[in-house]
């Protein structure tokens, strides 16, 4: 078993090496280096990371986080990407429904404490979901918010002690749509009517001209990152 210190060596060292890689070649390393220890996130906002870890991977796992507060759109996406993309589609769930969420802290915590609901729905689910990975790739890009403006191709999550994937971290929303139009990805319809980043429906609205891609999401808080990331 390779230890977490060894892990971590690897990212660093591979977020120098593959820091001018191509997408491509990112994902091929994960691949070589963790096989079936290796997988995608996707929150279904488009399918361009998981189209093309396919293409390194083919029959990669996909995971996808249902909160149980997605737009129906999403749901459909995610149905539409296992259906015609070669990738295994794992939907992980949080330990209690929305209802039973309800039930206990109350309706609407999204409204509330928005940061314990995403940490009950999202975080929580993705650390039991991880476990069985050594390596985990997102679609984290540098140019969507001064959060990411960091972000390595291939880095260290301390939290997780995984190796952690963005290949598209260089990429602009200009390279994604030219990747988009080139391959035929499967994109989220709400993409079309407005909205620049998608999440959960309750936290999530259309941008409004020169706004922020991410200013859609957690409008009127404080609050930039469901806690995924950092």
């Amino acid at each position: 078993m390779t230890t977490a210190t060894d892990l971590q060596q690897l990212a660093e060292q591979a977020g120098r090496d593959l820091e001018d890689a191509s997408a491509l070649q990112i994902l091929e390393w994960a691949a070589e280096t963790f096989g079936p220890r290796f997988c995608v996130t996707s929150s279904m906002e488009d399918a361009v990371v998981a189209h093309l870890a396919s293409r390194a991977f083919p029959g990669v796992d996909v995971v996808f986080l249902d909160t149980g507060y997605h737009f129906p759109e999403t749901l459909g996406t995610r149905d539409a990407v296992a259906e015609v993309m070669d990738v295994n589609v794992i939907t992980l769930t949080p330990r209690r429904t929305v209802a039973e969420q309800d039930a206990e802290h109350g309706p609407k915590l999204h409204d509330r404490d928005p940061d314990l609901c995403c940490a009950l729905r999202k975080v929580a689910p993705l650390e039991e979901g991880l476990t069985g990975y050594d390596a985990w790739a997102t679609g984290l890009r540098r140019d969507e918010s001064p959060t990411r403006a960091n972000t390595p191709v291939v880095g260290w999550d301390p939290k997780r002690r995984k190796v952690k994937v963005s290949p598209i971290a260089r990429w602009t929303q200009a390279d994604v749509d030219a990747y988009v139009a080139e391959h035929g990805v499967l994109t989220n319809p709400l993409l079309m009517d407005g909205y620049a980043s998608v999440g959960c429906a309750p936290c999530t609205r259309r941008v409004l001209e020169g706004e922020d891609a991410r200013a859609g999401r957690w409008a009127g808080s404080n609050k930039t990152e469901c806690g995924l990331h950092g």
